[in-house]
């Protein structure tokens, strides 16, 4: 069977102006794994209340770090295809989740150049329903539709994976050289603390109570929030931080429900608050800058940070397209390729 490779990232607008961006969010947040509550109360939400409100907000926060070329995910995610592609002899292709380059096209291009069987790739280094299960859910669903015949394999979660944790490690150590830095905080993409319980397959584990992501469970295969918490334990031993000097949180949170917490601007806030003055925050739920990074973290996490006091304040770009994370990414290919296993 021949095989084919499809990077799926979440997606983009077509463009920053108001118009794209409400069509952009209008697919993501009536995702029902994004926003998971009966449709009629879904539509009531994204259609009656945040389409009427946010995209206006949305499009000048896009505007803000929009790139000439185009979306700065976007054309990130193209650079990192491409590399990738040089490493590796099987077609590569590349989709989002949400926006016009949808998994349906990026599989009819695989399926046009024969391949047969089908790598999916996930651009996420931990498993969340809102990431990871939407994609596989409507990879799986596409498959049954249009394309029959293909088989699709996925690639799992890879948070700990140690070949990946020493990639991210040396990112940002290499991001950090010659600073002089008080505190690292790892901030993730918040969820919904309701979704850390739908995603428990044990029904009792998960209680969010500061013990159950340290305690061992198969529930953790699932948790997001374990997920993220070993990313930062992983990372810190692995360049040896002192404790107090790094934390974890949780940034872009949605609406009035409980979320993950601590909330990352209430962190930056407190920091700086605290008499920290020189600040890195670095993002490893994502692998490509977005608006999350480039917009709410390196501009508005900035200025919240100066308002308090804190005098300077470094954002650790993702991993993008860097020629470590590139090189892992085939190396995990490749042996699929060989031996048809997609354990990281």
């Amino acid at each position: 069977m021949k095989k084919g490779i499809l990077l799926v990232n979440l997606g983009s607008p077509d463009s920053p102006n108001p118009k794209d961006v409400k069509t952009y969010l209008d697919e993501f947040l009536m995702d029902p794994r994004v926003i998971d509550v009966p449709f009629w109360l879904r539509s009531f939400i994204v259609r009656g209340i945040v389409l009427n409100t946010r995209p206006k907000a949305s499009a000048a926060a896009y505007q803000k770090i929009w790139w000439e070329e185009g979306s700065p995910l976007i054309v990130i995610s193209e650079r990192l295809q491409e590399k990738v592609q040089q490493q590796v002899e099987m077609p590569v292709g590349l989709a989002m989740r949400y926006g016009s380059m949808t998994i349906k096209k990026g599989l009819q291009d695989l399926v046009d150049k024969g391949v047969e069987e089908v790598l999916l790739i996930p651009l996420y280094p931990q498993f969340a329903m809102a990431t990871t299960e939407t994609i596989l859910v409507l990879a799986e669903d596409i498959r049954k539709t249009d394309f029959p015949n293909l088989k699709i394999t996925d690639l799992p979660a890879f948070y700990n994976n140690p070949d990946y944790i020493e990639v991210l490690s040396n990112s940002i150590s290499k991001h950090l050289k010659g600073k002089n830095i008080d505190h690292l905080l790892f901030s993730y993409h918040g969820v919904p603390e309701r979704h850390i319980k739908k995603s428990d397959i044990t029904k009792s584990h998960c209680k969010i109570d500061g013990s159950c992501c340290v305690t061992a469970s198969k529930a953790h295969q699932f948790c997001y929030r374990h997920q993220c918490f070993e990313v930062t334990r992983l990372v810190a031993e692995k360049l040896q931080l002192e404790e107090g000097k790094y934390s974890t949180s949780f940034q872009s949170r949605l609406g009035f429900d409980p979320w993950l917490q601590p909330y990352t601007d209430r962190t930056i806030e407190r920091l700086g608050s605290q008499d920290i003055k020189n600040m890195a925050v670095v993002t490893p739920a994502f692998v490509s800058d977005c608006l999350e990074t480039l917009e709410e973290i390196a501009m508005e996490g900035e200025e919240i940070f100066h308002e308090v006091g804190g005098e300077n304040f470094t954002t650790i770009p993702c991993l993008n397209d860097d020629q470590e994370w590139v090189d892992l990414l085939a190396k995990w290919i490749n042996t699929w390729i060989a031996t048809e296993t997609v354990t990281v």
